[in-house]
């Protein structure tokens, strides 16, 4: 089988990089090998995120670049195919091929799996379908060498879809409705990623806490017993799990926060807002006061916890008390970090057509206001890890001679000087600085993390 080259290229969420990958795994067996230039690529995929505003613009502008390398390569004599992939496929469909004809292949997040199908037909295809078998029925596991080379880290996709329908969201019209992968899959491919040196493991889905997939006894399992679950496979160090949604932290949940210890410390829970008003526009289904209670119960069961969120700001209605509300929310949560954007109308969701559009210049003011919060707060919280000795994961070498870059249970990045053999291990370190968003520190004897030094409430 002739080697063909092939580039990916994600933009968004970590669903994405995950689909990517098993992108690349599923074509790997019709002889594709992936290159980090689109340069010499025989098969360009674009595998794109509808969240943010003017997503499919930014994939339009990415195409006519795409566009000039497969005119060269046409003129070389080589063939290069084109395919767009994940959600702004699912949601502009044939369009895509309308605007940019260089387009070959147009794929949603929920039928990549025929990709290596859909390729040999050799024509144009949009395939945009929500299909009735589980796509990862058909996906191939990663060999160990591939596993090898990603790194330490990785993703594994458990639940995608939302049932929610926040009126902001498009997720449920372009990734479907909740679906929980089995568990028995989820700890096959676990197991493998750690026999490939994966030592940390982020669950990750839509609504990741929603999670709801079939035991090996027909049982419904939580995320929280799935887990416990993980946490048993031999060489997975380090647990963390995103993007949850409040109205779905059950008991298992906080329950594995306080009992086990390879889960970090550190909780991705969005907001969105801290008005109860804007809440409800937003289809949120709990209130702030519901957000405040969950935080404090998780704080209860694990006391070094810290929190970090995403905020829009200038959802339509929204006044300036409103906006208060949600400045107030970050002061009291005292977040150690957080995603925060201006509302931007997604077509086809609800907040697009309502009454009470905020102007942009009001958005842009509020939302610098909001970002000033939200540092301050980080700032203060990387001024307490002074002093303060984690347990780090060592996860590839520094800019400088001699030092190594990782992560701390916060996800902070870590830089350190230690020997390159210490790639892979969690080492405990003793922070001694800090800038921006990363933290520098020296190796140390034994972890010591001092939980009340940590508390952000009314930071």
């Amino acid at each position: 089988m002739n080697e063909r080259k092939l580039y990916v290229k994600s933009y968004g969420c970590q669903m994405n990089v995950y689909d990517s990958h098993r992108m690349a795994d599923l074509l790997a067996p019709e002889g594709y090998v992936e290159t980090g230039a689109p340069d010499d690529a025989d098969l360009i995929i674009l595998n794109t995120c509808n969240i943010r505003e003017k997503a499919a613009e930014k994939v339009y502008s990415e195409l006519g670049r795409v566009r000039l390398l497969k005119e060269s390569a046409a003129r070389e004599g080589r063939r290069v195919t084109v395919a767009v992939a994940g959600c702004v496929a699912q949601a502009e469909g044939a369009e895509i091929i309308r605007r940019a004809p260089v387009v070959d292949l147009v794929v949603g997040p929920q039928s990549y799996h025929r990709l290596p199908d859909l390729l040999a037909r050799e024509q144009r295809v949009v395939e945009t379908e929500f299909p009735l078998g589980d796509k990862f029925n058909f996906l191939t596991l990663p060999s160990i060498a591939k596993t090898k080379s990603r790194g330490i880290s990785a993703f594994v996709t458990v639940q995608e879809g939302c049932d929610k329908f926040c009126t902001f969201c498009v997720v449920p019209y372009t990734r479907g409705t909740e679906v929980s992968r089995p568990v028995e899959k989820i700890l096959v491919e676990v197991a493998n990623l750690a026999l490939g040196g994966v030592r940390e493991v982020t669950l990750i889905g839509q609504n990741v806490n929603a999670y709801h997939g079939e035991d090996r006894d027909g049982r419904v399992c939580t995320l929280g017993r799935l887990l416990e679950r993980i946490a048993g496979i031999p060489g997975i160090a380090r647990l963390r799990y995103t993007t949850s949604h409040p109205c779905d932290v059950d008991d298992d949940l906080i329950a594995v926060h306080r009992d086990l210890p390879q889960l970090a410390p550190q909780l991705h829970l969005p907001v969105q807002s801290g008005s109860d008003r804007i809440l409800g526009l937003m289809n949120r289904r709990h209130t702030r006061a519901d957000y405040l209670r969950i935080i404090d119960r998780l704080r209860d069961a694990r006391p070094d916890i810290a929190f970090t969120s995403d905020f829009i700001v200038g959802f339509p209605g929204e006044t300036e008390e409103d906006f208060v509300d949600t400045l107030s929310l970050v002061d009291e949560v005292g977040y150690s970090g957080a995603y925060s954007f201006s509302y931007s109308q997604r077509p086809g969701t609800p907040g697009a057509t309502m009454d009470g559009q905020i102007p942009g210049d009001v958005k842009s003011e509020r939302l610098q206001r909001l970002q000033a919060a939200i540092t301050r707060h980080q700032a203060a919280f990387q001024a307490r890890c002074i002093g303060l000795t984690f347990e780090v994961l060592m996860e590839k070498p520094g800019r400088r001679t001699g030092q190594l870059t990782g992560r701390s249970p916060y996800l902070q990045p870590v830089q350190v000087m230690a020997p390159a053999h210490m790639i892979g291990a969690m080492v405990p370190v003793t922070i001694t600085g800090t800038i921006a968003n990363s933290l520098f520190g020296t190796l140390a004897a034994s972890p010591r993390i001092d939980a009340q030094s940590l508390a952000t409430a009314g930071a």
